[in-house]
C-alpha cells in the first residue's frame, strides 16, 4: 500500500518542491498551508508521516506538533528548519519529533527522513501492540486483516464483544483464533481485567481439572500446596479454552456445571467458588460431528456454540500475504537488529502461490527462517529452501520469471537501427531494447551501453542491488559506484520505494 506523507509549509513554491520530490520516489502527498490544517489532517488514519514547518503564521509548527501528538501519539513527524539552531531542534525533538532537517534539503536527505520515520512507525506500532497484548488490551485495530473474508470476522467480533456471551471461534490450526479472541476481551467492558489462556490439548489428562478447577492443599498425592485453577484466575476477565474439543468427557460435565452456575469446585475443596469468567472456546475440530460420534456433550455444545464465528484459512486471504509479511519482518527486524526491507517480487509471488496448510502460523514461522537465513536486503527464494522442497515447479518458474541478463544477439528495432537484444523472458514478455549505434549510426560511446545496461537491470530486478551485482558479474561497491558515475541514484530511489 502506497504510503501517505502530508506536507506543511506556508510557502507554496517550498510545498510544491517537497510534493515533486516525495512523489518522485512513489509515495501519496497530501498539502496543508498552515498548523492548522496540519493538525486536521493528521487525524485521518490514511496519513504515515508529516514533514512539518516550524515557522508558520497562526499556529506555528510547534503547538501544531503538540497538538498531533496529543492525538495520535504513533505518528512519525519530521520538522522542517529555515536555520539549523541547536535550541530549536532541541525543543522539536523534545516535543516529539522524529527526524529535521534543515531547508532547502536535497531530495535524497528528505527520502531519508521519510524511510527513516516510516521504519521508527512501525517499530513503535510493534511495540505497542505487544505491549497492549501482554497488558489484554489488544482491539481489532491491531489485527492484520484486509482480506473481505476478515472483514466479515471482525464484524462479527466487535458485536461480540459488546455481550457478555460465550464465543465459539472454528477454524483451521494456525488462523490466528487466540488473535480473534485477544481482540474480543481487548474491546469488551472487561479489557481491564486478564485475559487466561488454556490450551485443552496439551493438559495429561489427569491434570486437567486441578488446572481448570484448582485444589487444595494435600487434596491429592503431591499437592503441598493451594493451586488456584485457571477459571479463579480469570476472575472478572476472560477464560480462553484453546481447543476445547480435546477435553475429555468427564471434563466436559464439570465444565458445564461450572459454565451453568458460575462456580467451580477445586479439588478436595468443601465448597464451591462463586467466579465472573466470560468463556471463549475455540476449536480446530467439527464440533457437531463429534457430537454425533458421542465425544462431545451435546449440551455443552450448546453452551459454547451462542454467537459462533469462522475464522477463515490463510489460503481464502491471500490478499492478507503481503501486509502479513511486512508485519512479521518488522517485528524479526526489532527482535535479530536486522534490516530487512521486504520480500523481492518474484518470492511474493511465490508465497502468494503456496497454499499455506499451516495457515499464519507457519507463515510466520517459514518468515523466521527465512530473516535468519537471509543475508541481502530482501527475502528470495533462495531463503525458503521449505517452499523450494515443496514447490519445485513453481520456485522454478519463479526463478525463471526473472530474465537472464544475456545480451548475445544483434536485432533490428522497428526503424531499423541495430540493438543489443536481451533474450526473451521465459514467461515470454519481449523486453526493451538497447541501441548500440547512434542516430547517426555510429557505436555509441561504451560508458552510454553500460548506463543503459545498469539502468535496465535496476528496473528488472526492482533495486535488489544485490541480484543487480550478481547478474552483472560486479561487485556491489563497484555497482554503487556506476550509479553515483552515471547519475542513476535518483532512479534506483524511485525503483525502490
Amino acid at each position: 500500500m502506497t504510503k501517505t506523507i502530508l506536507i506543511v509549509d506556508d510557502d507554496p513554491a517550498q510545498r510544491r518542491l517537497l510534493q515533486a520530490a516525495v512523489e518522485r520516489q512513489g509515495f501519496a502527498t497530501r498539502l496543508a498551508e498552515d498548523g492548522s490544517q496540519a493538525v486536521a489532517q493528521a487525524n485521518d488514519p490514511a496519513v504515515d508521516v508529516v514533514l512539518l514547518d516550524l515557522i508558520m503564521p497562526g499556529v506555528s509548527g510547534m503547538e501544531a506538533l503538540e497538538q498531533i501528538r496529543k492525538k495520535r501519539d504513533d505518528l512519525p513527524v519530521v520538522v522542517l528548519t529555515a536555520s539549523g539552531g541547536i535550541d530549536t531542534v532541541v525543543k522539536a525533538m523534545q516535543a516529539g519529533a522524529t527526524d529535521f532537517f534543515v531547508k532547502p534539503a536535497s531530495p535524497e536527505r528528505v527520502l531519508v527522513s521519510i524511510r527513516n520515520a516510516l521504519k521508527v512507525g512501525e517499530l513503535t506500532g510493534e511495540v505497542r501492540r505487544l505491549k497492549k497484548k501482554a497488558a489484554g488490551q489488544m482491539t481489532f485495530d491491531d489485527m492484520v486483516a484486509g482480506a473481505a473474508s476478515m472483514r466479515q470476522v471482525i464484524k462479527m467480533g466487535k458485536r461480540a464483544a459488546t455481550a457478555n456471551i460465550p464465543v465459539l471461534i472454528l477454524g483451521e490450526s494456525g488462523v490466528g483464533k487466540e488473535v480473534i479472541a485477544r481482540s474480543i476481551h481487548g474491546e469488551s467492558d472487561r479489557a481491564h481485567k486478564p485475559i487466561i489462556t488454556v490450551n485443552c490439548g496439551a493438559i495429561p489428562e489427569n491434570l486437567v481439572e486441578s488446572i481448570l478447577f484448582g485444589h487444595e492443599k494435600g487434596a491429592f498425592t503431591g499437592a503441598n500446596e493451594r493451586h488456584m485453577g485457571k477459571f479463579q484466575e480469570a476472575d472478572g476477565g476472560t477464560l480462553f479454552l484453546d481447543e476445547v474439543g480435546e477435553l475429555p468427557l468427564e471434563m466436559q460435565v464439570k465444565l458445564l456445571r461450572a459454565l451453568q452456575e458460575s462456580e467451580v469446585d477445586p479439588v478436595g475443596a468443601k465448597r464451591p467458588i462463586k467466579v465472573d469468567v466470560r468463556i471463549i472456546a475455540a476449536t480446530n475440530k467439527d464440533l457437531a460431528r463429534l457430537v454425533h460420534d458421542g465425544l462431545f456433550r451435546e449440551d455443552l455444545f450448546y453452551r459454547l456454540n451462542v454467537f459462533p464465528i469462522d475464522a477463515p484459512p490463510l489460503r481464502e486471504r491471500k490478499e492478507d500475504i503481503p501486509a502479513l509479511c511486512k508485519h512479521f519482518i518488522a517485528r524479526f527486524n526489532s527482535e535479530m537488529g536486522k534490516k530487512v526491507l521486504g520480500v523481492a517480487p518474484s518470492t511474493n509471488g511465490l508465497l502468494q502461490a503456496y497454499e499455506w496448510p499451516g495457515n499464519v502460523r507457519q507463515l510466520e514461522n517459514m518468515l523466521y527462517r527465512a530473516m535468519v537465513l537471509c543475508d541481502n536486503d530482501y527475502l528470495t527464494t533462495e531463503d525458503f529452501p521449505q517452499l523450494e522442497a515443496a514447490m519445485p515447479d513453481l520456485t522454478l518458474r519463479a526463478a525463471n520469471s526473472e530474465p537472464e541478463m544475456e545480451f548475445a544477439e544483434i536485432a533490428n528495432s522497428p526503424n531499423g537501427i541495430p540493438m543489443l537484444m536481451p533474450k526473451v523472458a521465459a514467461n515470454g514478455e519481449v523486453p526493451q531494447f538497447i541501441p548500440m549505434f547512434d542516430d547517426g549510426g555510429h557505436l555509441r560511446k561504451l560508458e552510454q551501453i553500460e548506463r543503459d545496461l545498469i539502468q535496465y537491470a535496476i528496473d528488472l530486478y526492482a533495486g535488489h542491488m544485490t541480484e543487480i551485482a550478481r547478474r552483472l558479474g560486479i561487485g556491489r561497491s563497484t555497482l554503487y559506484r556506476k550509479l553515483k558515475e552515471y547519475d542513476l541514484e535518483e532512479f534506483l530511489l524511485k525503483i525502490s520505494s
